[in-house]
């Protein structure tokens, strides 16, 4: 290896504070940055990169691997031998088949009529149903999306007309879109960034203001999920696709009103990541004036913006800011029974469980996980943060709280039973 090339700390043995370091410039993240996520001093992080203080206790790493957005526990620990997922859930059994959807070749004379996009429409109105209710939805939605993909597909092939053709996109867009929910955390990054990028042409050959919104609002999500290097491009979706939106508002029906909404909090999410508490609050307010707009019993399909969800989206900028004390405050005005969806209801209760861990309250953390596995056991399931907390309290001095963590552990599939 050259003298001045990055080493990696993936190759040999390293020891914590190199692997801290390393993951830490490979994010763009300055210490001063690094040590307010964790909670800690920037002398503390210069001690730990440099040696002087060993690898520090497991809440501690599991701070730092939330904060540095790791894959796995062992990329930062070293300890290949006790490998945790943590941002990177476990591989559904129908991935498979929905990655074969995605990498077949749309070609080819179809071997029955092609479906109009309004059948395919209303095939994905089902799809979009039996993921807010059902409690196994990654299961759902595995079994649906091949069909769809592959219909929507020849639906775009074999339009006859401009307007058919870009009313297929539309739906093309939308199936790709579901898609994502399904990819989410799974450990397949780049079928995900494909199925977003997918997404993203397919509306804007539609030009339908709703496909273009909801594509950009998850292509915003990619971006943010994937660390400080990437906020900047997902800003710049989230803004360029509210410009897009901002003149056709007034004449509007509710689906685009609120993925404009929904896009309004996707800028105040990723201002609250990086740290700026008035940008944020100032992106959840305008977005919860837009909701109050909508009717009251309104609840947008594919991002779940409404009324009942501004309680829930003020809990996780207070938690992405890493303010305690706010997070529970918000935690006791949001109301969760007023969320139909089970999966947002589950991540809202996860996003609970992170502040009242922030707000020192572990035991209640743990009661509201359970809360949220009892919403949606495959959302806890693929979710980093919540993973990252019960492996934390697994080990909790306190016997009690240790024994409700692992029996969680155990439901959720980090521990054997």
């Amino acid at each position: 290896m050259p003298r001045d090339a990055t080493p990696d700390p993936y190759a040999d043995p390293v020891r914590f504070g190199t692997r801290l370091q390393i993951l830490r410039q490979h994010r763009g993240m300055t210490r001063e940055v690094l040590a307010g996520l964790v909670g800690m001093s920037v002398e503390w992080v210069k001690r730990v990169e440099s040696g002087r203080i060993e690898e520090p206790g497991l809440g501690t790493v599991l701070r730092c691997a939330e904060a540095l957005r790791v894959r796995d526990l062992s990329d930062l620990t070293g300890r290949s031998d006790m490998p945790a997922p943590l941002f990177q859930g476990p591989g559904h059994p129908r991935l498979a088949a929905v990655r074969a959807a995605v990498d077949a070749l749309p070609i080819g004379a179809p071997t029955a009529a092609p479906p109009r996009a309004e059948h395919l429409a209303a095939r994905l109105s089902v799809a979009w149903q039996s993921r807010h209710s059902a409690p196994n939805h990654r299961e759902i939605l595995g079994s649906l999306l091949p069909g769809l993909i592959r219909d929507a597909h020849l639906a775009v092939q074999h339009a006859e007309t401009q307007t058919e053709w870009r009313a297929a996109q539309a739906v093309l867009s939308e199936t790709y879109s579901l898609s994502q929910f399904f990819l989410a955390y799974q450990p397949d990054p780049s079928l995900l960034w494909r199925v977003a990028e997918r997404s993203m042409v397919a509306a804007a050959q539609s030009t339908d203001p709703h496909a273009i919104g909801v594509s950009a609002w998850l292509m915003a999500q990619a971006h943010r999920d994937s660390g400080p290097g990437h906020y900047d491009a997902a800003d710049a979706v989230t803004m360029q696709a509210l410009e897009h939106l901002a003149p056709l508002l007034p004449d509007a029906d509710d689906r685009v009103l609120a993925i404009a909404g929904a896009l309004r909090f996707e800028a105040g999410y990723t201002a609250a990541r990086r740290g700026s508490k008035g940008t944020a609050w100032s992106h959840w307010s305008k977005a919860r004036k837009m909701a109050k707009a909508l009717p009251d019993d309104y609840f947008h399909p594919v991002t779940s913006f409404s009324q009942a969800i501004m309680g829930a989206h003020a809990v996780t900028v207070a938690v992405e800011l890493h303010a305690g004390g706010e997070s529970v405050r918000q935690a006791a005005r949001a109301d969760a029974t007023t969320i139909p969806s089970r999966p947002r209801r589950a991540r809202h209760r996860i996003e609970e469980a992170r502040g009242y861990q922030l707000n020192n309250q572990p035991d209640v953390a743990i009661a509201t996980l359970e809360k949220a596995h009892e919403a949606a056991p495959e959302t806890i399931r693929y979710n980093g943060y919540a993973k990252s907390l019960i492996l934390e309290e697994c080990s909790a001095r306190t016997a009690g709280r240790r024994e409700r963590a692992s029996r969680l552990a155990v439901k959720v599939g980090l521990l054997a039973a």
